[in-house]
C-alpha cells in the first residue's frame, strides 16, 4: 500500500510539473508541412521523364556505337547519368534555397556570366566547331553549352524586372525596350554561334513573361510581328536556314538534296513504321543506320517508331503535368516575383518541348532543340532540372509551428487545490 501510495504521488508530481511547465509556456516545436498537389505531381512527372530519357538513350544509342566500333554502347548512358545525377544535386539544393539564394545581385552575376561565356565560346581556340557551329566548351567527354544557361539568366532576370516595376507594363519605351535591351543582344550572340532554335526559345519564354506580367495585347503583337520579320529575315540570309526551310516545306523533293531534309524525312519514316504500339523498345532500325543524331535532336523518332503513337502520348501527357503543376504553382505563390518566375520557367521547359515535337513531327523546320529530360543534352538536362528545383521551392510550403495547448496562469494551482478537496472529502459508503 505504501508503495502503490508513493507511486500515485509521483504521477501527481509529475503532472505538477507539466501543468507549472504549460503555465511558463512552451515553445511550440516546428513541423514539415505536407507539399501541395501541385508540388507531388511536378516531382512524378520529372522523375518518370528523367528514368525514360535514360532507357531511350541507351535504345537510341547503343546501335551506333556498336556498329561503329567506338564504344561499348553504354557511352551515352553512362553521361546522360553523370550529367543527371548532377542535376537531380542542383534541383535538390534549389528546392530547398532557391529563392533565397537568387538575390538580385546573384541573378545579375549570373547574366553578365552568361554573356561573357557566350563572347568567348566563339573564340577560336576556347569554343568547339562541330558541323559548322561553335556552341560548346569541351574537355574530354565534359560538354558544357552556355546557351542553356544564358535561357536560365534571362528568365531569372526578366521575372525580377517585371516584378520589381509594375506600374511600367502600361508602356511600351519603359516596361519592353528595358527586357529587348538585355534579351536582344543575347538573342544575338546565339543566333551567330549559330543556334536559331535557341534563340526562339528564350523569345518564347520572354514572350510569355511579359504576358503573364500584365503587358498590353497590343505591345505583344507588335513585338510578335518584329519577331517573326527577324526570323524571316535570317533564315533567308543563312544558307542553311534556307536549306532547312526548304526541306520542311518540300520535305520529299529534297530529302536527298540536303542533311536537313535527309534527317527530317528519316524522323517522318520512324515514326510512321512505329504504328499505334510500336515494334518494341531496342527493336528500332532508323536508329542505328538511316536517322542521325537520334539520341539527341530527334530522339522522338526512336520513341515513335519503338512505342508508337502510344509511346508518343504517353509522353505528351507527362509535359501535360508538367504545364498544369508548374502554371498552378505559378497562381498560388505568394509573391509577385515568385508568379512570373513561375511562369517563365515552365514557359522555358513547355517551349522547348513543343518545339522539338513539332519538328520531329514535321510541323515546323529543323531547329537543333534538345527534347526536355529526354534527349542526351547534358547542359540542357541540367538547366531544366534547376528549373524544376525553382519550381518546387516556390511550392513548397513554409513550415508550419505547433501550438502548445494553453494552460493559463495558475491553472496548476488551481488542480492541485481541487485534488486535495477532492481526497478530503469522506466517501460514503453505497
Amino acid at each position: 500500500m505504501a508503495g502503490a501510495a508513493a507511486s500515485a504521488e509521483h504521477q501527481r508530481a509529475a503532472k505538477d510539473r507539466f501543468s507549472r511547465s504549460g503555465s511558463a509556456g512552451i515553445r511550440p516545436a516546428a513541423r514539415a508541412v505536407a507539399p501541395p498537389l501541385e508540388h507531388r505531381v511536378l516531382l512524378t512527372a520529372t522523375l518518370c521523364l528523367l528514368a525514360f530519357g535514360a532507357v531511350m538513350v541507351y535504345s537510341a544509342s547503343t546501335p551506333r556505337d556498336l556498329v561503329s566500333g567506338q564504344g561499348s554502347g553504354m557511352s551515352y548512358l553512362i553521361r546522360y547519368l553523370v550529367y543527371g545525377l548532377a542535376g537531380l544535386a542542383a534541383m535538390r539544393l534549389l528546392a530547398r534555397r532557391g529563392l533565397a539564394l537568387l538575390s538580385p545581385g546573384m541573378v545579375k552575376l549570373l547574366l553578365v556570366g552568361s554573356f561573357g561565356l557566350l563572347l568567348l565560346v566563339l573564340v577560336p581556340g576556347f569554343g568547339i566547331d562541330i558541323l559548322g557551329a561553335r556552341r560548346w566548351f569541351a574537355a574530354g567527354p565534359i560538354e558544357f553549352q552556355p546557351s542553356e544557361v544564358m535561357k536560365f539568366a534571362i528568365v531569372l532576370y526578366v521575372a525580377r524586372f517585371l516584378a520589381d516595376h509594375p506600374k511600367r507594363l502600361q508602356s511600351f519605351r519603359l516596361a519592353i525596350v528595358p527586357v529587348l535591351l538585355v534579351a536582344g543582344p543575347a538573342c544575338l550572340l546565339i543566333v551567330v554561334e549559330p543556334d536559331l532554335g535557341t534563340a526562339l526559345v528564350v523569345a518564347f519564354a520572354v514572350g510569355a513573361l511579359l504576358l503573364a506580367a500584365g503587358v498590353p495585347l497590343r505591345h505583344l503583337g507588335v513585338l510578335a510581328a518584329a519577331g517573326v520579320f527577324c526570323v524571316l529575315v535570317l533564315a533567308l540570309a543563312q544558307p542553311y536556314q534556307r536549306v532547312r526551310l526548304t526541306a520542311f516545306l518540300h520535305p520529299s523533293a529534297s530529302a536527298s538534296a540536303s542533311a536537313a531534309a535527309y534527317q527530317s524525312f528519316q524522323g517522318q519514316i520512324a515514326i510512321g513504321s512505329g504504328g499505334l504500339f510500336g515494334v518494341g523498345i531496342g527493336q528500332g532500325v532508323q536508329k542505328a543506320f538511316y536517322l542521325p543524331e537520334a539520341q539527341s535532336d530527334f530522339i522522338l523518332a526512336v520513341i515513335g517508331e519503338e512505342l508508337g503513337v502510344l509511346g508518343i502520348f504517353g509522353l505528351v501527357c507527362l509535359y501535360a503535368m508538367i504545364a498544369w503543376s508548374g502554371f498552378r504553382i505559378a497562381r498560388r505563390a505568394s509573391s509577385r516575383y515568385a508568379k512570373l518566375l513561375a511562369s517563365g520557367l515552365t514557359s522555358l521547359i513547355l517551349c522547348q518541348a513543343t518545339l522539338n515535337i513539332f519538328v520531329v513531327l514535321g510541323l515546323a523546320p529543323l531547329t537543333g532543340v534538345p527534347l526536355p529530360f529526354i534527349s542526351y543534352a547534358p547542359t540542357n538536362l541540367c538547366i531544366v532540372l534547376a528549373s524544376v528545383g525553382l519550381l518546387l521551392n516556390i511550392a513548397s510550403p513554409p513550415g508550419r509551428r505547433l501550438k502548445a495547448v494553453g494552460v493559463s496562469p495558475g491553472a496548476g494551482d488551481r488542480d492541485r487545490r481541487r485534488r486535495r478537496r477532492a481526497r478530503s472529502q469522506p466517501r460514503t459508503a453505497p
